[in-house]
């Protein structure tokens, strides 16, 4: 009767486990949301701006002109599932978000991310979410892009802040391509963006509803 008792109880603490790690990985995304879609070629292999983008997850700050800092947070190490890190959006570190790597299909190339906690940021974070793609052109370049599905809190912002969240995502896509191509670090605070934005294309918007 022991030996059922505790086998019971290890299997629904099992159970539990796997419930548990499915929720926090999950956004019900049952509301309405908005989506932006931004893409930009890089002169560099897929493999490398993979790593860039999620192999290098804590890093984000080495390429957003956005993103002033950016750090592992909860024991992590390296951009696979479930890893988190923490983005500091200004200097003093008072506006920021903490995010999490939800899905990754290596081998299709693309990356779920989620903000599981934030300050200072009207998101609806039970229906918001982001795609990490990177598109292997066959000519040695490449096609990175970000596709942001968000929901604002309270919803009636949505549509001021799109324009925002949209020059947001192409700029980081610039900044990213500059790093790859000249490993030049571009972030917040240091000046890069604004000296070389103009030498490259802005990213190409693909979709926005």
């Amino acid at each position: 009767m022991k030996i059922a008792i505790k086998s019971t109880m290890a299997l629904m603490a099992l159970m539990a486990l796997v419930f548990t790690s499915s929720f926090v990985n999950a956004q019900s995304m049952s509301k309405k949301f908005k989506t932006i879609k931004v893409e930009i070629e890089i002169n560099a292999p897929a493999e490398r701006v993979w790593e860039a983008m999620v192999e290098d997850y804590g890093e984000i700050s080495n390429f957003s002109p956005y993103i002033y800092t950016s750090d592992y947070i909860n024991g992590s190490v390296k951009g696979v599932e479930g890893a988190t890190r923490k983005c500091s959006f200004n200097e003093k570190g008072s506006r920021w978000t903490h995010e999490r790597i939800a899905e990754i299909d290596k081998e299709n190339m693309t990356m779920r991310n989620i903000v599981i906690d934030a300050q200072k940021f009207p998101l609806n974070m039970d229906n918001s979410q982001a795609y990490y793609t990177v598109r292997d052109n066959g000519d040695g370049t490449s096609t990175a892009g970000y596709e942001f599905q968000y929901r604002t809190k309270p919803a009636f912002m949505g549509g001021f802040v799109k324009g925002q969240f949209k020059k947001q995502l192409g700029g980081t896509l610039v900044g990213l391509k500059h790093y790859i191509e000249t490993g030049e670090i571009v972030r917040g605070g240091n000046g890069k963006y604004d000296e070389i934005k103009d030498k490259y294309p802005k990213a190409t918007v693909i979709k926005t509803k």
